[in-house]
């Protein structure tokens, strides 16, 4: 057995059919590592199909030894993240099983030790998933990032805390945020109101976004002296936007005019985040999105990074991912059956 320094050491021996690993655990982490209820422990059990229990200061795994072994390593893991200060969630529990089946359990530090900022309450903001941390990566190394991705995977969050730490940093002097005005499906006619009340409808998922990293009255504050804009795609015409942080959500509602609008927007000293759900299109069923043909467009030029989520990235509620995952799986059907029927009529047409 591998053993490290920085983690509990295991003890192993065997009892009748089953091998067992002890792990000492201080008695300060084990309500953290075991959850309320004993949740976090019932998942790891009942995923790799061993048993977990805790005996005077210390946890004993049991199982077959492959599995065992995996178990341990995913423990080992979350006890490391909760010594960090981390309140282990759903979440992270359910993640680390699904890196442990890659042998990759490993990268939940690197993954915790990435702290963006901090919300106005004081809680962390970090990447909590792989792919979430290459997308933050990709945006402090590149100067145009794509996240493309489904919903829940937190492309936009993700976004609005870089820019905001951009901003405190004085690394940028303001904040653009936009997004294209279109009804998700359906139609509220005229709404009331001046024009900013009208547009605010559609700019408030960034509205809350930033109420919880910044706090309202930063927000007003620096909403009021123009360092924070959040406008309609429409307002960027004719425009030069010189040292901002500029995020365009989503853009899979943009033609692909308001891409290149967009695009050929940025000045000097400007970052710009691209997020969008290529699944989830308000666009006519006859019109092009901007954010499919700027993929096939910009692949290959030089700083531009183009980040695909998936649905291992979701964060949000549980049982969203699997919502996710159960659209894509039948869209992939639905696809795999429509090449099928192409493909017989293509061969009734040749015969």
């Amino acid at each position: 057995m591998r053993r490290r320094t920085d983690r509990a050491v295991f003890f192993e021996r065997r009892e009748m059919d089953a091998f067992t690993v002890s792990i000492d655990v201080p008695v300060e982490h084990m309500r953290n590592l075991f959850g309320e209820f004993d949740s976090h422990i019932k998942r790891i059990e009942n995923d790799l199909n061993v048993m977990i229990v805790d005996r005077d200061g210390a946890v004993r795994i049991s199982g077959e030894r492959e599995n065992t072994d995996r178990a341990a390593r995913i423990v080992n893991e979350l006890l490391a993240l909760s010594k960090r200060g981390t309140i282990l969630e759903e979440q992270s529990v359910d993640y680390a099983i699904e890196l442990g089946r890659e042998h990759k359990e490993d990268m939940l530090l690197a993954m915790d030790s990435d702290c963006i900022c901090h919300t106005v309450s004081g809680k962390p903001i970090k990447p909590k998933t792989l792919g979430q941390k290459q997308y933050v990566d990709a945006m402090r190394d590149n100067m145009i990032v794509f996240g493309v991705g489904p919903a829940g995977t937190g492309k936009t969050y993700l976004a609005m805390a870089m820019a905001v730490t951009a901003f405190k940093n004085n690394e940028v002097s303001r904040i653009i945020l936009t997004r294209p005005a279109i009804e998700a499906g359906e139609k509220l006619g005229f709404l009331p109101g001046d024009l900013q009340s009208k547009v605010d409808p559609y700019l408030r998922p960034l509205y809350d976004a930033l109420y919880q990293i910044m706090g309202a009255e930063s927000f007003a504050r620096n909403m009021e002296k123009g360092l924070i804009e959040v406008a309609p795609l429409a307002y960027m015409r004719g425009r030069t936007l010189d040292n901002a942080y500029i995020i365009l959500d989503e853009a899979q509602n943009t033609t692909p005019a308001q891409m290149k609008m967009f695009l050929t927007r940025i000045g000097f000293g400007s970052k710009v985040v691209v997020t969008g759900d290529a699944s989830q299109k308000d666009l006519a069923p006859d019109m092009k999105s901007g954010l499919d043909v700027a993929v096939r467009v910009l692949s290959k030029i030089e700083d531009i990074s183009f980040c695909n989520l998936s649905s291992k990235d979701v964060v949000r509620h549980p049982l969203v991912q699997r919502i996710v995952k159960a659209y894509d799986d039948f869209e992939a059907k639905e696809k795999r059956r429509g090449e099928q029927k192409s493909g017989n009529r293509n061969y009734r047409r040749g015969k």
